[in-house]
């Protein structure tokens, strides 16, 4: 164990003046507790210190800092007592701290070594806190705890916390984790004090000047604070950079692929603790059960150059993969140069490339290998096994992420599949199975051909619809944003060219600049005035721009600073509607991911043709019967069925929105219509449109009528059916209602739907009237 006193508050500046000193009462009335409580051998060693402590200290005696050390023994049978039997002094960061000050006098060798490196190395770090945020931070912790033991009111602030440093040597970040156990501290208060109700202090705590007003009602120099902290530090790094990779797979969102593989390779060098080690993801995927090339999702790019499609073939690139895969071996070699090349002379193309160390680690997922995960150096750089071994812990979640990409690739092959060629489900399969054959019976018979439709009669019809709320308001309103950004930034370079190029010439643009500002303050564009703004900042703006910066060398890199920015797709002028575009597509995938995991389940009840279509929402068509599975009874519980689900998963789609929104960029919401018809119709497969229709003049009113109702209004006001947070049931008769109205009743008694419900009337669309509708909340 060490002695030294080591004050923590040096770098972080604005100290807190409280009364406080060292008291070992407080642990000696925990030990009198543990003695009469313990049951096990550990009774002997409370018992021990307690003599120990009796002996020498007094009831209600503080220690001055200058005297702590003339109590050492009493320290040590602290560490005894408070720290993990098995732990030893070298791999446990313990020690012990003046109370509510930042100062530690006594702890193991490796607590020392953590903080007095970031202490006295503080030049090598860029920390992520200010000395006002150190300030505020150990204010609410003292404020936590003089809450918690006189008011017993427990704030919802930690008392353990991540400390985190940037090394400027590696640009790589370290984490901390810092537990400050308060149990053996006592706060007492010199004055009365005053009254605080629960509610009172959730108020100023949630309040931004909270602690403003605490410090007012409750100030520090009313309190003494007497006893010992218990400091324990943790190098959790390692940790962190794996949760991270978890928590990529876990939280990517569309269009942002790029950035998530970059942080994984991030994660991998925080891992690693060097920047010079250098990561590839290469992932095994495959069509028709045959490797194929994947494509660069993160790091150096070093293994697509060597395993590429610009330098193997695609059957030459098919042999070496399949070969790995089916003797899938680790590769490492410190220097690649001293490699026997007749033995590994596929390592000319790495050697090639300038790489020095060089590792290859095969990834399982399932016990089936997905990729391999690269990891190199450099010439002038090397590692060794040591650090091959740190990766052990990401490995599982590097797996879990490329069988993610390798699920991802595959969906993307079927969805393409689906949306271009086929609108074929496997509940219908063999109706196509059927035609297909007798296709091909007549070709070999040499029979004429048949015209053969493929149809399906008296199938019952389930449509619903999750719309984006205010969907297009919404791109106007980022489109109006954007551009106007577009034009201001616009308009300051222009004049700053005016020194640069007297021309008549950029007066112009920027009479046009002023008039396009006036036109997007006036309203919102129309797709004529977008078309021809943006024909105006892209292309006229940008070419006079070019012929400037040729002109007047001295305008050069001012024009080319705008240009860059202009031209960077997640540039600032582009961030509103990439904001709107990834909050709609995270919702579209959400939705879209549920309904395809709920596809599957209502194919094991009863098979149906489940069709999904993509708008600023999701929509769903269902058909069900008889005709469906001429093989399988259909009856009135699978229509009961259907519509319980239909009910129960709008619902929850409201829920998952709920828990999406804090995600979302931009905080949309979403509507939920269904539409009931509860007669049958038939649906036929149209071969020009690669998907099934209605067949019929009153079937075909269905399908009108689902086109129509996503924007209907009540009767006899302006507000619109479909709101968020409800659900819309639309329907013509009364008694197509009813057999939706006891699972309504069902949802509503086990709390998933409010009790009151609205039964309104409709207006009159096109050639429809006589439309009502059921709305209920979703609680």
């Amino acid at each position: 164990m060490k002695k030294t006193i080591l004050d923590l508050s040096e770098s972080k500046g604005c100290p807190i003046e409280v009364d406080s000193a060292i008291s070992f009462v407080p642990f000696i009335e925990y030990l009198r507790r543990k003695v009469k409580e313990e049951n096990t051998v550990k009774a002997f060693l409370y018992k021990n210190a307690l003599q120990e402590f009796e002996a020498q200290i007094s009831d209600e005696e503080d220690i001055s800092l200058d005297n702590i050390y003339k109590f050492e023994l009493l320290l040590e049978h602290m560490y005894a007592c408070l720290s993990p039997t098995l732990a030893t002094e070298d791999t446990l960061a313990w020690g012990l701290c003046f109370p509510v000050q930042p100062i530690t006098f006594y702890g193991t060798d490796l607590m020392y070594h953590l903080l007095e490196t970031k202490n006295h190395d503080h030049n090598a770090y860029v920390i992520s806190k200010t000395p006002e945020e150190h300030y505020k931070e150990r204010l609410q912790l003292l404020y936590s705890f003089i809450l918690k033991k006189l008011y017993n009111f427990q704030p919802p602030v930690k008392t353990h916390q991540f400390h985190t440093g940037i090394k400027t040597d590696t640009g790589l970040q370290e984490f901390f984790h810092v537990q400050i156990n308060t149990d053996f501290i006592d706060v007492k208060a010199k004055e009365e004090l005053p009254q605080l109700t629960i509610r009172e202090l959730q108020q100023y705590l949630s309040d931004e000047s909270g602690l403003d007003t605490l410090q007012h009602l409750l100030p520090l120099s009313l309190f003494e604070f007497r006893g010992i902290s218990v400091l324990t530090v943790s190098d959790v790094t390692a940790l962190h950079a794996v949760e991270n990779i978890k928590k990529v797979r876990l939280t990517r969102s569309p269009g942002a692929e790029e950035a998530s593989y970059a942080e994984v390779i991030q994660s991998l060098k925080t891992l690693v603790q060097n920047n010079n080690i250098h990561f590839d993801l290469f992932p095994f995927v495959k069509v028709n059960n045959k490797m194929v090339y994947g494509y660069v999702k993160g790091g150096s790019g070093v293994l697509f150059s060597v395993w590429g499609e610009q330098t193997l073939s695609p059957e030459t690139f098919q042999q070496y993969a399949e070969g790995y895969a089916a003797n899938p071996n680790s590769f490492y070699s410190p220097d690649i140069l001293a490699e026997s090349k007749e033995m590994f002379p596929w390592l000319d193309k790495f050697i090639a490339l300038g790489v020095r160390s060089l590792a290859l680690i095969p990834v399982f997922y399932d016990h089936a290998v997905v990729g391999v995960l690269g990891m190199h150096t450099w010439s002038g750089e090397a590692f060794d096994e040591t650090t091959l071994s740190l990766l052990e812990p990401a490995l599982n979640p590097i797996a879990q992420l490329l069988q993610v990409y390798i699920d991802e690739f595959n969906l993307e092959i079927e969805n393409i599949i689906k949306e271009k060629y086929t609108s074929i489900q496997p509940s219908v399969q063999w109706k196509f199975n059927e035609a297909a054959w007798h296709h091909l019976h007549d070709k070999k018979k040499h029979l004429p051909a048949r015209n053969e439709s493929i149809g399906f009669n008296n199938v019952y019809p389930f449509y619903g619809a999750i719309d984006i709320r205010n969907s297009t308001a919404e791109r106007n309103s980022a489109s109006k944003a954007d551009l106007g950004l577009h034009l201001s930034m616009l308009e300051e370079t222009l004049l700053s060219l005016r020194s640069h190029d007297q021309s008549s010439l950029i007066e112009e643009m920027l009479f046009n600049c002023k008039k396009w500002n006036g036109i997007l303050k006036e309203g919102e564009l129309n797709t004529t005035e977008e078309n021809n703004l943006n024909i105006f900042l892209k292309e006229e703006t940008t070419e006079y721009l070019r012929h400037v910066a040729q002109t007047q060398p001295r305008a050069k890199e001012m024009i080319q600073k705008y240009l860059e920015i202009m031209s960077s797709g997640n540039g600032e002028v582009y961030k509103n509607r990439q904001a709107l575009e990834v909050s709609m597509q995270m919702i579209n995938t959400a939705i879209n991911n549920y309904f395809e995991a709920e596809k599957e389940k209502l194919q094991l009840t009863y098979p149906c043709y489940f069709e999904k279509f993509r708008t600023d929402g999701v929509e769903y068509d269902i058909y069900i019967g008889q005709s469906i599975a001429p093989d399988r009874p259909f009856s009135n519980f699978h229509l009961k069925n259907l519509r319980l689900w239909q009910l129960s998963s709008m619902t929850h789609v409201v829920k998952m929105m709920k828990q999406l929104l804090p995600d979302l960029p931009v905080k949309l919401s979403t509507t939920q219509l269904i539409f009931i018809h509860n007669h049958t119709i038939d649906i036929s497969f149209r071969a020009d449109e690669r998907k099934f229709d209605v067949e019929g003049a009153y079937n075909i009113r269905y399908q009108m009528i689902k086109k129509r109702i996503d924007k209907v209004l009540i009767r006899g006001s302006q507000e619109r059916l479909t709101q968020p947070d409800k659900l819309a049931l639309i329907y013509f008769n009364r008694r197509d209602i009813e057999d939706y109205l006891p699972f309504v009743k069902y949802l509503q008694e086990t709390g998933v739907l409010h009790a009151d419900t609205e039964d309104l009337e409709l207006e009159d669309l096109q050639g429809l009237s006589g439309l009502k509708a059921l709305r209920v909340l979703v609680l």
